[in-house]
């Protein structure tokens, strides 16, 4: 059995560290469902409230997609701009 050289095992881990990164996208899309599926039923009680809970709600969306962004950007620069493939 071939021994694993350092490069391969550090484009290994980060292909694996950008997977995990990605969660953080998965647990965004989950918040604004639910977030949307309250926001919803919070119109349907007051509809007179309507526009302050939908901008409630877009403010509330726009500050949870950041997370999904940096975990983007996060597993991106893992898998095509990694520092550490420069330093073997």
């Amino acid at each position: 059995m071939p021994a694993i050289d350092g490069k391969a095992l550090v484009l290994a881990f980060s292909a694996l560290g950008a997977g995990i990164a990605m969660i953080g996208a998965l647990g965004t899309g989950i918040g604004q469902g639910i977030a949307a599926g309250r926001a919803s039923e919070a119109v349907a009680r007051q509809p007179d409230a309507q526009g302050d809970i939908i901008r409630t709600l877009l403010l509330g969306d726009a500050v949870a997609e950041t997370s999904a962004i940096y975990s983007l950007i996060v597993a991106l620069i893992l898998i095509f701009a990694n520092p550490l493939v420069r330093l073997l």
